[in-house]
């Protein structure tokens, strides 16, 4: 009787494991049928099977052609049978897609983000004024803290001016500009008080979770 015991590992390779052994030894019984009309047939029987197991999607028209794609992805594209809908290749269904871009707009300052490229372009668009101005400097004070995140150190304001300047094509020039940005220590200012914040509320939590203990008893 051991003998006679099948591993998973010695059986026939399943293609789509989902629908099971059994509905890929349907699929090899049709393949081997001689004639075309009983292979006809056998295929519609199977397609209703394939169609069971998910018996709330069986009769929509899209999820009938996925159904026949299958049947002949688990034929290994070797069932000779008529289809409703066109019959798909192996080379199809082998072919690789095209890499995807990535969606990254100035791949040498990634530390800034796509959003500072947005600003910087409808910045370019306003017209010259206060409200440029304050838009402008409002960007590069960002830019300077995006900076501080990734670096964790200190950045001078001229390094942020010719970074500002390369990615606005040379539209936006504050290189000789004799206003500074804001400190490196008050732009990191409210990230710490923050962090303070939430730990002073936990710490405020867990003692008045204590209190409550200590009363119960």
């Amino acid at each position: 009787m051991i003998d006679n015991l099948e591993y998973n590992t010695e059986r026939e390779h399943l293609i789509i494991p989902e629908y099971g052994r059994h509905m890929q030894k349907m699929i090899n019984y049709a393949k081997s049928l001689e004639t075309k009309e009983e292979r006809n047939k056998v295929a519609k029987g199977i397609i209703a099977v394939m169609g069971n197991m998910q018996p709330h999607l069986r009769d929509v028209p899209d999820f009938q052609h996925k159904l026949w794609d299958q049947l002949f992805i688990m034929s290994n594209f070797e069932l000779d049978a008529d289809s409703p809908y066109e019959i798909p290749t192996k080379e199809i269904y082998e072919e690789r897609p095209e890499p995807l871009d990535y969606p990254q707009n100035f791949p040498k300052y990634r530390f800034y983000g796509n959003n500072i490229k947005t600003m910087i372009d409808v910045a370019n668009t306003w017209e010259d004024g206060e409200l440029k101005e304050a838009l402008i400097y409002t960007i590069a004070n960002h830019m300077k803290k995006c900076f501080l995140n990734w670096n964790k150190d200190t950045v001078e304001d001229a390094v942020i001016f010719n970074h500002l300047f390369e990615l606005s094509g040379g539209k936006i020039d504050l290189r000789n500009s004799e206003e500074s940005l804001t400190d490196a220590t008050s732009l990191m200012r409210s990230k710490t008080k923050y962090s303070n914040t939430s730990s002073s509320k936990k710490g405020h939590h867990k003692k008045s979770s204590s209190n409550r203990q200590r009363k119960r008893y």
